[in-house]
């Protein structure tokens, strides 16, 4: 039985990615954005613990846990010393460093994803990383920039679409997940002992005798 918990990534992607388009709209030019920190900090917290379960236990086949555990963790990463920045009143400038670095790995997997048919749709899943790529490495130049409109609202349509790309493939895998038979039919340890249990304490059913047809 295959079990596994990437949907929650990807949701996770689509939600962060769906809060930096809004913080680069509204949220990067404003005098005080210390509110914006724990919009951040939750999906990075979400992205480092999960992702690196993802990339130290392997619960995928292959490489994908490649491609979704190690991405997941340098997101969460990312997002988390943006948290801690935004808390801190600190320059966000330091932080696009990890968002250059970042981005350019997503790049690389995205267009691996669609060279390679990775995934059950690759080109969706390949344009999400690259263009989630794209923003983490423009991600300096908007920020030396954050004072022109034009600069903003293109990274924040980068953004905003590759939060769309990555909501159609959480579509995708939460749809499947619920009509997977593996995922239905799954039971805990404990409850599986359970139903061990219970079978090996019934009465084994008694023997019926087929009485013998009267001799003529």
């Amino acid at each position: 039985m295959f079990i596994d918990f990437v949907a929650l990534l990807l949701l996770n992607m689509t939600a962060g990615l769906v809060v930096l388009g809004w913080f680069l709209l509204r949220g990067l030019t404003s005098e005080d954005n210390k509110a914006w920190a724990p919009a951040f900090a939750a999906p990075g917290l979400v992205a480092l613990v999960f992702g690196g379960v993802m990339a130290t236990t392997w619960p995928l086949p292959g490489v994908f846990n490649i491609a979704f555990g190690e991405m997941s963790v340098m997101f969460g990463v990312t997002y988390l010393a943006a948290a801690w920045a935004l808390a801190k009143g600190w320059c966000l400038r330091p932080v696009a460093i990890l968002a250059l670095v970042a981005g350019a790995y997503a790049i690389l997997v995205g267009e691996q994803i669609i060279r390679l048919k990775l995934t059950m749709a690759p080109i969706p899943s390949g344009i999400g990383f690259i263009l989630t790529g794209a923003a983490g490495a423009l991600l300096g130049l908007v920020l030396c920039l954050k004072k022109a409109p034009i600069v903003r609202l293109g990274a924040a349509a980068v953004v905003l679409v590759a939060a769309a790309m990555w909501g159609y493939t959480t579509c995708a895998a939460i749809r499947g997940h619920l009509a997977s038979h593996d995922f239905q039919s799954y039971k805990p340890a404990l409850m599986k002992q359970a139903d061990a249990e219970k079978t090996a304490t019934q009465p084994a059913p008694r023997a019926t005798t087929v009485p013998a047809a009267p001799a003529e």
